[in-house]
C-alpha cells in the first residue's frame, strides 16, 4: 500500500451540508484537495472510510495552534482496531494518540464539546465564554501557559464578573488588563440573561475573587511573567449557570445526569492538559476542584492538593485569604519568592529620593 497521508481541520466547508460532517466538526483533506468521504462520495483511498473512527482518536501526531490532525493510511487499521477494542472496554481516551493537544487545541475541543450539551431549569441560561471570549482566552494560554509549570492551580467554573467576561480563569477586568496586559474582542453569548450582560473588557463591576487571586501574584512574584515560570491557573469547567433570577449556579448543584456527561468531558480536558503541562502537583482552589481533580487523575499518582477559595463567600477567605493560602502552599512543599516591595535593592543600584 501506497504511503499517503491525510489531515483536517476544525472547520466545515459551506460546500458540505452540517449533517455530512464528521463527528467533533472536523473535515479531512487530502494531499491539499478536500476528500470527499461522506456519504458516499468520491475517496481519494479506498481505505480512507475506514480511517474516520480512527482519525479523531489516534492521529494527534503534531498539535500546533492550528489543531490540525495527521494520519497516515499504513497503520490506520491497528488503530481502529485498538480504538474499538478501548471503547468496548470502556477505557478509551481521546488522549491516545502518539502526540498530544496544546491548552488552545484541548481549549476549542471543550468549548465545542461542551457546547452541544443541553442543561434544563433551573438552569435557564449557560455563558460558554470559551467560545464569545475566545481571543483574550487563547491570547492567555499563548502568553502564560508553559510546559514545565510545576504546580497546576484549578478553579471551579468561570465566575459572572470575571472570566464571563475577560475569558481568563479569575479574569478580574482590571487585573486582566492592567496586569496580565490583556485587551480583546469579547463577542456576545448565544442567549444573554437580561441579569448578567456580557460587557467585556468595559465591565465596571469587579470579581473579588479574581482580584485576590491575581492581586496576591502581583505582589508576591511582581510580574506574571515571572509567577507563570511556576504556575499554571485554569478552570475545571468552562461553562457559567445561571437561574433564572440570575442567581449563579455551581456545577455541583446540576442534575446528576447533567453533572454526568458535563463531568466525563472536563475530566477528560484536564487529563489533556496536564499531559501537556507535565506539573509535578495539581492544587484545587477550592473542595470541589481538588475532588474533581482526583476523580479525573487519580491513577496518575499526581498529588492533588487543595487550597482556600478566594470567594467572598467563604467566610474564612474573607479573615484574610493570603496568609491563609500562603501558609497551605508552602505546607504542600511550594517555596514562594519574597514579595518585590520588600527585597532589599540591587547592589549598585539607584534609590529615589521616594525610597530613601
Amino acid at each position: 500500500m501506497s504511503r499517503r497521508t491525510f489531515w483536517g481541520r476544525q472547520c466545515s466547508p459551506p460546500s458540505l451540508p452540517v449533517e455530512t460532517a464528521l463527528p467533533g466538526r472536523f473535515t479531512p483533506w487530502a494531499n491539499g484537495r478536500t476528500a470527499e468521504l461522506f456519504a458516499g462520495r468520491r475517496a481519494p483511498h479506498p481505505a480512507a472510510a475506514d480511517v474516520i473512527p480512527s482519525l479523531l482518536a489516534f492521529s494527534l501526531d503534531r498539535p500546533p495552534e492550528t489543531a490540525d490532525i495527521f494520519l497516515t493510511i499504513d497503520d490506520h487499521r491497528s488503530r481502529r482496531r485498538q480504538f474499538h477494542q478501548a471503547r468496548s472496554r470502556g477505557t478509551f481516551s481521546m488522549t491516545a494518540g502518539r502526540g498530544f493537544m496544546n491548552p488552545i487545541a484541548i481549549a476549542r475541543w471543550l468549548a465545542r464539546e461542551v457546547d452541544a450539551l443541553v442543561f434544563r431549569p433551573p438552569t435557564a441560561c449557560t455563558y460558554n465564554p470559551l467560545i464569545y471570549a475566545r481571543r483574550p482566552h487563547e491570547a492567555y494560554l499563548k502568553r502564560y501557559a508553559r510546559q514545565g509549570a510545576e504546580t497546576l492551580l484549578l478553579g471551579m467554573n468561570p465566575g459572572p464578573w470575571g472570566m464571563a467576561q475577560t475569558g481568563v480563569p479569575f479574569g478580574e477586568v482590571e487585573h486582566v488588563r492592567e496586569f496580565l496586559g490583556i485587551t480583546a474582542r469579547v463577542d456576545q453569548p448565544a442567549q444573554v440573561h437580561p441579569k448578567r450582560p456580557i460587557e467585556g473588557f468595559d465591565c465596571m463591576r469587579s470579581e473579588v475573587s479574581g482580584r485576590r487571586l491575581w492581586g496576591w501574584v502581583k505582589d508576591r512574584f511582581g510580574s506574571p511573567d515571572a509567577f507563570s515560570k511556576e504556575f499554571l491557573v485554569a478552570n475545571y469547567c468552562p461553562l457559567v449557570f445561571m437561574e433564572a433570577s440570575g442567581r449563579n449556579r455551581t456545577p455541583d448543584k446540576l442534575p446528576a445526569g447533567e453533572r454526568e456527561q458535563l463531568f466525563q468531558l472536563c475530566d477528560e480536558a484536564l487529563r489533556r492538559l496536564v499531559r501537556w503541562c507535565g506539573p509535578k502537583r495539581v492544587i484545587g482552589v477550592g473542595s470541589f476542584a481538588a475532588g474533581r481533580a482526583r476523580a479525573a487523575l487519580g491513577e496518575s499518582g499526581l498529588p492533588i492538593l487543595s487550597i482556600l477559595h478566594p470567594s467572598p463567600a467563604s467566610p474564612a477567605a474573607n479573615r484574610g485569604w493570603v496568609p491563609q493560602v500562603e501558609r497551605q502552599l508552602r505546607s504542600h512543599g511550594i517555596h514562594l519568592p519574597q514579595s518585590p516591595s520588600t527585597r532589599p535593592p540591587r547592589r549598585g543600584a539607584v534609590r529615589t529620593r521616594d525610597e530613601s
